[in-house]
Order: C-alpha cells, then structure tokens, then sequence
C-alpha cells in the first residue's frame, strides 16, 4: 500500500491508558503488520474509567485510509471488540454475510483468544480483505461499459484494489489503485533501512459515464510510493506516457511499467555515481566529516581559508549527476541574533557539466569556493556588524 501516510504510531492521547490486553493487541498490530495502520482517538466508554477501551484505526485501503472504531469493554477485556465501519459504507456487513453463507465459523472471531497478541491484528486483516471485496462489488454493479471493461480485464492483476470515490460536488468516481513492478526495491539499495516493503502505484480515477459515448474521456493518472521509497526514487519526476484514445488499462500498463523500470536501474546507478563523488571530495576537502552512506544524498566538509572556518554542505539530488549538488556554507565562527550559525543560501549557479569525472567535479567546485567563500565571510561579518 501507499496512503499518504509517514508512520504508524498512536495519536497521543490525554486520557486514561488502554487497558493492558487491548494495548497489547495494539501495539502487536502496529509493530507486525507490513501496513502503515494509524490509531486516531482513544477513548474509555466509562465516564472516569480508570482505562480507555476504544480507538479509531485508520486501515489504508486504495492508497488512502477508510477510519473504522474498534470497541472493547474495559471490563471484559477478554471479549472480542466491536467495529464499527464508516458512514458511507453501511451496506458493509462481513459478519452477516458469513452467517447468511455459512460460514460463520471460518471468522477469527470465533477462535478469538485474548491472550493471543495477534488476534486483533487477525481479524484486521480478515476486514480489510471482505472490505476489498466489498468494493469491488459495488463497482461491478456501476452501470458504465468501460468500468465492467476495466473490471474484466485488470482485476485479475494481483493486489488492484478499486473503490468508489466519497461524494463530493464532483460527477460520481471510481478509483483504481494498481500495483507497479513486482520488485524487491530492498536490493537495489543495500544496506537501506526500511522495515516494510516499498511500492509503487498507478492511480486511476474514472468519471462515470453512464451514457455510451464514441470516445470515453481519458482517466486521471497519478504516481504515488511508499513515502520512504521517495529517498531512492522520485515518481514525482515520472513523465507519465499520453493516454490515447480507445486506450484501455490493460494496454496502458506494458509501456508504463517498461519505461518505470528503466528509471529505476537508472536510479540505482544514480546512488554508485553519488558515492563517488562523496568520495572524490577527499581528494580536495578532505575526508567529509559526515555523509549519508546509504543513499548518498548528504555531505559535510570542514573548509579553511586564512582565518575563516566553514562547513560546505553538499544536498546531491536523485538525478545527479544530470543535475548538481546543492551548496550551502555555514560559519564554524559567526552566529545570529538567536545563537545559530549564519548559514548562506543554496548555491547551484557554479560551473558544472555530467561529463565530468568525479574529480573534475570536486575540482571545479573547490576553485569556486576559493571566492565564493571571501563573499560569505564579508556576508557574516556584515551581519555581525547589524547587531551590535
């Protein structure tokens, strides 16, 4: 999944605690499951109750979050908790639908065991599955010819989650979020931090044309990833490929996910290019007093000209080296009104060409900052001058 969502952690709460087996369901839910779940609200159903024993749990669901409340009894903390679903979704009734089937028995709720950690994470999963089906259901029974299209032809693509779009005071909307490139992106950066795995989606937005025209109107697109992919892989900078007329998904997808899979590679080689030119950054500066060894986005060098001490620090982007590393300069010996030391501004306008060897590179950089270093040392000591 890839709601836009940075963490998953319970929203801080000046309430009473929640009572220690519910908190023990919670805390497993969120430190085991490979989705950003988020806890809104806690709350005690007792009024001065010494325990809280409810909580809103945003469950991400076509790359947003659908908010469901999740009620225990803090006097029967070993009974199942109740849920209760959004208001635009009251045709969602898993349990009934298993007593109508018959199936009643396969639900986790009737293993339920409290003193299994796991439980609510359980029966989470088993929501958000009969929730995706759910969805897809209410789609399938939207009268338009290109949705049932769609439908038939890319759902059985794995992990495609669709939705009808809340109400706004737009025409009526289906989504589509479609899964991109099955690919362990954990490999490409070695060594990298990210605890759950990273992907990347297509997002697609029908309007629902419930009259048969010639040519449909195209759909929205959107990129989006895992927030902690975007410090390897950038999809904002994806030129999507022209929809065409008469396209459908099925067509769209071969060309997007080939020309997706060439930037990635090329990404990848980004980072060994980085690391060369932190590298190389010896040979003038001297060894970096620290630098990002991962993704080899970051760099500080100690600098010395006469009497004046700075650091340079280097912001290397992902498309390096087509495009430059950010400079900015800060005084080891000069400060503010506030105490911080007087920092200049990003500097990209110094010579630079991707033709460049890594040493040409540093070389270049170095004899720019032999003057651009006098001008800020004249643009701190003006500054100290100001406040006194």
């Amino acid at each position: 999944m890839s709601p836009s969502a940075d963490t998953a952690t319970p929203a801080s709460s000046s309430g009473p605690p929640l009572a220690p087996l519910i908190a023990a369901q919670l805390n497993y839910l969120l430190s085991h499951s490979k989705l950003p779940f988020k806890v809104g609200q806690i709350w005690s159903g007792c009024r001065n109750g010494r325990y809280a024993d409810r909580f809103t749990l945003s469950v991400p669901f076509c790359l947003d979050y659908v908010h469901w409340d999740f009620v225990y009894n803090a006097l029967y903390p070993k009974v199942a908790p109740d849920v209760v679903f959004g208001p635009d979704d009251e045709g969602f009734q898993p349990l009934i639908d298993y007593a109508e089937a018959g199936n009643g028995d396969q639900s986790c709720l009737a293993r339920w065991d409290c003193r299994d950690p796991g439980g609510l994470l359980a029966l989470v999963e088993e929501l958000r599955e009969l929730y995706i089906e759910y969805q897809k259901n209410r789609v399938s029974k939207v009268d338009d010819a290109r949705l049932t299209f769609e439908l038939n032809t890319v759902l059985s693509k794995e992990g495609i989650e669709v939705c009808m779009v809340p109400p706004t005071d737009m025409p009526d909307e289906v989504k589509f979020a479609v899964p991109l490139l099955d690919m362990d992106y954990v490999k490409l950066v070695p060594g990298c931090p990210w605890r759950s795995p990273q992907k990347i989606h297509l997002q697609v937005i029908y309007p629902i044309n419930r009259r048969v025209t010639s040519v449909p109107s195209a759909p929205r697109l959107k990129l989006i990833s895992t927030p902690d992919l975007k410090s390897f892989f950038s999809v904002e900078d994806v030129k999507l490929p022209p929809w065409l007329n008469g396209m459908c998904l099925a067509e769209y997808l071969p060309s997007l996910e080939e020309n997706l899979n060439v930037q990635i590679v090329e990404a990848s080689a980004s980072i060994g290019s980085r690391r060369r030119f932190i590298e190389a950054l010896a040979s003038s500066f001297g060894r970096p007093l620290e630098a990002d060894p991962i993704f080899c986005r970051r760099a500080t060098v100690l600098c010395i000209s006469g009497i004046f001490t700075f650091l340079v620090h280097f912001a290397i982007p992902l498309q390096f080296p087509k495009q430059q590393p950010a400079l900015t300069l800060e005084s080891s010996q000069h400060c503010n009104a506030e105490g911080i030391p007087i920092m200049s501004s990003r500097i990209n306008d110094y010579p630079w060409s991707p033709r460049w060897g890594p040493t040409e590179m540093v070389e270049r950089i170095y004899d720019f900052l032999t003057d651009e270093c006098q001008t800020f040392k004249k643009l701190c000591s003006d500054t100290i001058t100001q406040q006194k």
